[in-house]
């Protein structure tokens, strides 16, 4: 549903805004209490901030490590199937998590791909098929101590191996 919505509302929205809004109103993405604050226009930075509030704090006053974890959790993938588009497959595989220490005020994360990121994932893709991307991200307070690392595999693949990938695995 989102992805058709999305082709449709690209028509008339930047894709950027449309990244933007779309995930700060998208009902699962708000129960994260994050919210994307910053989108470059090709797609390549993407910002977000969590503040602390009764929805995610724990026990001893904190933000949840959860609610983090959730906050970071979709925006590398959907930032490249946006940036790399219809011709390849991405997943999110695989993410490990460091809670360095308690986020008791408002944090902030950058996800940032270059443009050499981008032409060296397709270069590795058109080479092997398919790849696992490492990517690591940090949310910081605004004093820029590091409140929690996260370091995310992203399997992307060209789509026509994919298809095929899966056909022989039915077989």
């Amino acid at each position: 549903m989102y992805r058709y919505l999305s082709q449709v509302l690209k028509r008339f929205v930047k894709p950027s805004t449309l990244f933007k809004y779309g995930f700060n109103w998208s009902p699962m993405y708000r129960r994260t209490t994050a919210k994307l604050i910053e989108v470059s226009d090709d797609l390549h930075k993407v910002v977000i901030t969590m503040k602390p509030q009764w929805k995610n704090r724990n026990f001893v006053g904190s933000i949840f490590g959860g609610s983090m974890l959730s906050a970071t959790d979709p925006i590398y993938m959907i930032q490249l199937i946006q940036i790399l588009g219809d011709d390849y497959v991405v997943w999110d595989k695989y993410v490990e998590a460091r809670y360095k220490r308690p986020a008791k005020s408002k944090i902030f994360g950058v996800f940032i791909f270059s443009e050499e990121d981008i032409k060296q994932i397709k270069q590795d893709v058109a080479l092997n098929h398919e790849i696992d991307l490492v990517k690591t991200m940090s949310l910081v307070d605004s004093n820029q101590n590091n409140i929690a690392t996260f370091k995310k595999t992203i399997y992307i693949a060209d789509k026509q191996f994919y298809k095929e990938k899966l056909k022989q695995r039915r077989t």
